[in-house]
């Protein structure tokens, strides 16, 4: 392919430059899809949001808008809070009804019965600190919120020690994408990073569990 004129490579730079939507514009259409993805995420536990957060932080950190880190922290805490509320009362109504419900069936499969037993003897020893601690280990958090609901703990309860869960979990994401974005120049490699290592976090309890059993 021929090499273009330096005078229309300039062109076609500035314009690729101009296509790139404003700041305002990202966050805009950034902050409402980061809130529906976490939310969907919390309700449907098979996206994964710390990932998502990470990425966020990642773009925040390199915009020049004041407040951007922040209104990723506050959007995925909110979202976080919201969904596993919801996701908690839509198990509640479960353990209430006398044919249960899809949602608490779907947790329960999602969990092996030796991790409800195990959560179940964590919140017995500990109480409501251990919501915090689920939250922050990786796929801590299902099984937890199952052993809550088989304990019938309060809604008001579960709200209670949750809303620090989600604010942890928020900052602690937060803060590997600060790491990414300040390690590298350029967004998406600092994205890249952060995604990298939030998945490789998620997927090592799975790992570890195959190499025990191995």
């Amino acid at each position: 392919m021929r090499n273009l004129p330096a005078g229309r490579t300039a062109q076609f730079a500035a314009d690729a430059v101009r296509a790139v939507p404003p700041e305002s514009t990202q966050q805009a259409i950034g902050y409402p899809s980061l809130f529906a993805l976490v939310l969907v995420g919390s309700l449907v536990p098979v996206i994964p949001t710390g990932a998502l957060v990470s990425s966020a932080a990642v773009v925040a950190f390199h915009q020049k808008a004041p407040y951007s880190l922040l209104l990723v922290f506050v959007v995925s805490a909110l979202a976080a809070f919201l969904g596993d509320t919801c996701l908690y009362w839509l198990g509640m109504r479960g353990v209430r009804s006398r044919n249960g419900s899809r949602w608490l069936d779907r947790l329960t499969e999602r969990t092996a019965p030796e991790q409800i037993a195990a959560a179940r003897e964590k919140l017995d020893a500990h109480g409501v600190p251990v919501l915090i601690v689920s939250r922050l280990m990786p796929a801590g958090r299902i099984p937890v919120m199952v052993a809550c609901l088989l304990t019938r703990m309060p809604m008001r309860t579960f709200v209670r020690g949750n809303a620090p869960a989600c604010l942890a979990w928020a900052g602690t994401y937060a803060l590997i994408g600060i790491a990414g974005g300040s390690l590298f120049p350029e967004p998406w490699q600092g994205v890249a990073a952060a995604v990298g290592l939030t998945l490789l976090i998620s997927a090592a309890p799975m790992v570890w569990r195959r190499v025990r059993h191995a």
